[in-house]
């Protein structure tokens, strides 16, 4: 590892450091909804543990979408902890609260109060200040992060077999499009570097995630933004994701995951919005352009949050309600911008 690297990596805080060397077995968690991020993290603890002779589950409430169906590793993934296994620490990636990793702690509630817990998160919006959580907003990614705790422990990018470097590659990769957002910073290309050198396939990765469909998604795909609407002069366009979409095109929950950012693609718009039916409540997906309408201001309004170009939020309201009231605050927020 280059001493780039080694210096780079002096930001990982030296509690978090201590804690997962001396970590007997380590119960790691997603979030709900699981990402690339979340999953490549994840995924990654589990190998950065075993390289230091720690047993590690990877537990996620909600089935790993096909899409990272790739990844090395990613069938160990449990929906519930190992019922004998005598857990003594539990790491949480890329995910604010524990609330955020769904129903697994409903279910496994009294575990997770008695765990210390080591969280790892690039959310702005995360205000986690427990003694060993670490949140950086300027990482793109939590695999970004922790590709450099895998430095602080002394463990090679190259371990197990390039499993490690494999799977954060993906989460970078997920999270900056292929570097294409404006969260890639020159740390990030740094830390892509070494995991390309450590054997990452850099190029399938990026073909799989974001050039690679199911014909079922296309199919979404083209319902979902056959119905996009605009206003304010094309300054906030949004689309609305039905139950009935999924059905009609055979595609399951997870294959949504790319509209919001196609929306984002109109050259008029500062906010872009996909509406997402979720029983008696609407998840709404947001992005906005640079210097212009902060996501999180916008998704917090509703209890959510993320980054200031993309964020998210569940409103406690059917579709069209929650899309009045969501719409009414976007284009307040998107009129006030001026270049």
């Amino acid at each position: 590892m280059s001493d780039t690297l080694a210096d780079l990596a002096a930001a990982v805080p030296r509690e978090v450091v201590e804690r997962l060397r001396s970590a007997r077995r380590i119960l790691a968690v997603s979030h709900e909804n699981p990402d690339g991020d979340t999953v490549g993290a994840t995924l990654a603890v589990v190998f950065l543990g075993e390289q230091l002779g720690i047993p590690v589950t990877p537990v996620c409430s909600d089935p790993i979408p096909g899409l990272y169906a790739f990844l090395p590793g990613v069938e160990r993934f449990r929906t519930d902890p190992e019922a004998d296994a005598d857990y003594d620490l539990v790491v949480l990636s890329d995910t604010g609260s524990l609330e955020r990793t769904g129903s697994v702690l409903q279910r496994h509630r009294p575990l997770f109060d008695r765990l210390p817990r080591v969280l790892v998160d690039h959310h702005a919006s995360n205000v986690a200040t427990g003694p060993l959580d670490w949140v950086d907003p300027a990482a793109a990614a939590t695999c970004e992060m922790t590709a450099l705790i895998a430095v602080r422990l002394g463990v090679p990018l190259e371990a197990a077999g390039g499993a490690l470097a494999a799977n954060l590659m993906a989460g970078i990769v997920m999270d900056t499009a292929t570097f294409a957002h404006p969260n890639a910073t020159p740390r990030t290309l740094a830390v892509a570097a070494a995991l390309l050198r450590a054997g990452a396939p850099l190029s399938d990765i990026s073909r799989r995630l974001y050039r690679s469909k199911p014909n079922s998604q296309l199919r979404l795909f083209g319902r979902v933004l056959g119905r996009m609407e605009a206003s304010i002069d094309g300054r906030l366009v949004w689309s609305t994701l039905l139950d009935e979409d999924l059905l009609a095109t055979l595609a399951g929950p997870s294959e949504s995951e790319g509209i919001i950012d196609l929306l984002a693609q109109s050259d008029e718009a500062e906010v872009a919005i996909l509406f997402k039916e979720v029983g008696a409540t609407t998840r709404i997906s947001v992005r906005t352009k640079p210097g212009g309408v902060d996501a999180t201001v916008l998704t917090g309004r509703f209890g959510g949050g993320g980054h200031a170009r993309a964020a998210g939020a569940t409103v406690e309201h059917a579709l069209a309600p929650a899309r009045d009231l969501v719409l009414a605050e976007a284009g307040r927020l998107a009129s006030a911008v001026v270049r």
